[in-house]
């Protein structure tokens, strides 16, 4: 089955639980409400469904290849990212003044959602090169940002992120590579990156490293690391391309999925040393990347999101021409397609489910980080910012950890089929298990979520959340129908046992780490759920809104048959996922002694 951008459940989002009208209402967005986004969502899907998507399964089955120290990207690849700079989908959300569209970040995760459908190993190139941009924006200078920056956003150059060494893997402190500073102001690079996402390829005439770090003298540890734009070729004052910069790849790696994506090994200095431009101010390099890395991160959780969402598709697609066995039913006189049977529907809406629960999740984050840059009053933008950052780890951990399960899923939906290659589900399965693990696994964003956004404010913005989720659950009491008093039992339940780990994790981080972080993971994914399924809650509503709103006439173009299946997959969440938080609360309360009992020496 082709990939359909689900554009549909998008603007649903968009409009009744992200509030793209609040949006539109804010400096600088006046021109980005619905309409805007209906049309260029559609223009995404469009482009997305036609000329990306059918290079997926070409890019896992001839990946890129490295020879003679060139990258060749997969047949297609290049043309396609031509196509992409030129409909300027890399400039979507970036400042108009560099020549992007200056768009909200809530339409630009809807389509980065699509692109990352669509061909998830084409898509990792252009996440780079935002996350990139977003470091120049925040720290580069007057003069870097006018020499990179509207080479980046047109697409003519693309940008990666050099944090990882051979020594050091997530541990930055550990970063060896050397900076020695120049008479003329620049420095010399000297050391070796892994796993360099896009690192070498040839669909772009120069790439743009942002490199972490230690110049000569510098402190130990973290505090010592600066950040530095070390360009494949060096840029002449007049823009144009100059010579080799001393940066080469010397192999890329063999993978377990997103084989497409060229994934190198970088050395810098092996000819004298990579020329360097110092980003920001020495030593504070990992602060500045950290800015590069949240975008990164949230970008994962999206990418985590359009994974499942293929898998659901394609799941879905083999669903409805699979004929096998008669239904338990007797529904039909003899065998049918397998999407009659009980157990498949069960595993379907699970994926649909999930899937939905976490775009309505980081859709919703998107405006707030909207609402956080541009919001005219101050406390409303602290509080966007508050409420953005601690999704972000929720976006990033539960969006793709789930993605391995719906992939798994699909897997399962396929039967046998799914475990040979050529049905291509086995591709979704293989391609999840990257998004778990880089731009910090899932137990570093739990660490995150622990330790930077529940216990440093005291579990303030975690409690300020609970209480908009009860205010939901009040609102879902209120109303007749047995799905909204069925969801608020579910919702309630959950969001007790949330405030319970809150204040578990704000209580005891300090006097009994080992007990808290035994339980970080299980805090996050408990966490996400219930924000997740608050989200499907207010989803439910809405849906219900729009029902009886065309059974008064106000609405004739209802589209019913979508609004009951809202409904139908917000009751499924409550009663199969979100049902399950109440026991996650008490594994991380209560079950944290038995994580850490057995003594060492007995694994």
């Amino acid at each position: 089955m082709s990939y359909q951008a689900p554009v549909k459940d998008m603007l649903f989002v968009m409009k009744e639980l992200a509030g793209i009208d609040a949006v539109a209402a804010l400096p600088g967005h006046e021109d980005a409400g619905y309409d805007t986004a209906a049309a260029v969502l559609e223009e995404s899907a469009r482009f997305n469904e036609g000329v990306v998507a059918p290079l997926n399964w070409a890019g896992d089955q001839n990946p890129s290849f490295f020879k003679d120290g060139r990258v060749t990207t997969t047949p297609g690849f290049k043309e396609a990212f031509r196509q992409f700079a030129e409909g300027g989908w890399q400039g979507l959300q970036h400042p108009v003044q560099f020549g992007g569209q200056g768009l909200p970040k809530l339409i630009h995760a809807a389509c980065s959602e699509m692109v990352n459908s669509a061909n998830l190993s084409f898509a990792l190139c252009p996440l780079l090169t935002d996350g990139a941009i977003e470091a120049l924006l925040t720290a580069g200078t007057p003069e870097q940002q006018a020499t990179y920056l509207p080479k980046m956003i047109d697409g003519s150059w693309t940008g990666s992120m050099n944090l990882t060494e051979p020594q050091a893997g997530s541990d930055l402190s550990a970063v060896r590579t050397r900076a020695e500073p120049q008479p003329d102001g620049t420095y010399k690079l000297f050391g070796t990156k892994i796993y360099i996402t896009y690192g070498e390829h040839d669909m772009a005439e120069n790439i743009v490293h942002l490199v972490l770090a230690r110049v000569v003298g510098a402190p130990e540890g973290v505090k010592g690391i600066s950040l530095f734009i070390c360009p494949k070729f060096l840029v002449n004052a007049d823009g144009s391309l100059g010579a080799r910069n001393d940066v080469h790849c010397v192999s890329i790696e063999h993978k377990l999925g997103i084989k497409a994506s060229p994934t190198a090994v970088l050395q810098y200095g092996d000819h004298g040393g990579a020329v360097g431009y110092l980003v920001g101010q020495e030593n504070r390099g990992l602060e500045y990347m950290f800015i590069m890395m949240n975008a990164a991160r949230y970008g994962v959780g999206v990418q985590g999101i359009a994974l499942a969402e293929r898998a659901y598709q394609k799941a879905v697609g083999y669903a409805r021409e699979r004929v096998q066995s008669r239904p338990v039913d007797g529904s039909l006189p003899k065998a049918g397609a397998i999407i009659h049977h009980p157990d498949v529907r069960r595993m379907l809406m699970t994926m649909r489910a999930h899937t939905e629960g976490c775009r309505a999740m980081a859709l919703v984050a998107a405006a707030a980080f909207d609402a956080a840059h541009a919001h005219p009053d101050a406390q409303a933008r602290q509080q966007n910012q508050a409420f953005y950052e601690f999704l972000v780890p929720l976006i990033k951990g539960l969006s793709t950890e789930m993605a391995l399960e719906v992939a798994s899923l699909g897997v399962q939906v396929h039967g046998g089929m799914g475990f040979i290659e050529e049905t291509g589900a086995a591709q979704h399965l293989r391609d999840a298990k990257i998004l778990a693990i880089y731009e910090g696994t899932t137990a570093i964003q739990a660490n995150d979520l622990v330790g930077r956004k529940t216990a440093r404010d005291g579990g303030a913005v975690a409690r300020a959340i609970a209480g908009q989720i009860e205010a939901t659950e009040g609102a879902l009491k209120a109303r007749p129908s047995a799905a909204c008093q069925i969801m608020a039992k579910r919702l309630g339940a959950a969001r007790r046992a949330f405030e319970d780990v809150v204040a578990f994790v704000a209580g005891h981080t300090k006097a009994a780490p080992n007990a808290v972080f035994a339980g970080s993971v299980p805090y996050l994914m408990m966490a996400g759920t219930t924000v997740a399924g608050w989200q499907m809650a207010r989803a439910l509503m809405a849906a219900e809104d729009a029902i009886a709103q065309h059974a008064s006439g106000a609405a004739p173009d209802t589209d019913l048959a979508f609004m009951q299946a809202k409904i139908a997959t917000a009751r499924f969440y409550g009663d199969h996922i979100l049902n399950k938080v109440a026991a996650q609360r008490d594994s991380i309360v209560e079950g944290a002694e038995a994580v850490t009992a057995l003594a060492l020496e007995s694994f």
